[in-house]
């Protein structure tokens, strides 16, 4: 039984089977994060910790821009 697998075991799968599992996630995180992006900026003089939280959008992918809609825009309007 095999139960380590090395570097020449790689080229033994098929990366292109996995393409239509990997680009619909691709695509969605991209658009998350560019839409919180995008609201991010333009309401940069009502939101709170702006650098905070464009580091969070950008660095924890697809839980950032979730966690930026759902926390980051609840208090921070400004009336």
């Amino acid at each position: 039984m095999n139960l380590h697998y090395g570097l020449n075991d790689l080229k033994d799968i098929d990366f292109i089977s996995f393409l239509p599992i990997v680009l619909p996630i691709f695509a969605i995180g991209l658009i998350l994060i560019s839409t919180a992006l995008i609201d991010l900026y333009r309401n940069r003089e009502n939101r709170q910790n702006v650098f905070i939280w464009t580091l969070i959008i950008i660095f924890v992918n697809l839980i950032g821009p979730i966690l930026y809609f759902v926390l980051g825009r609840k208090g921070s309007e400004k009336v």
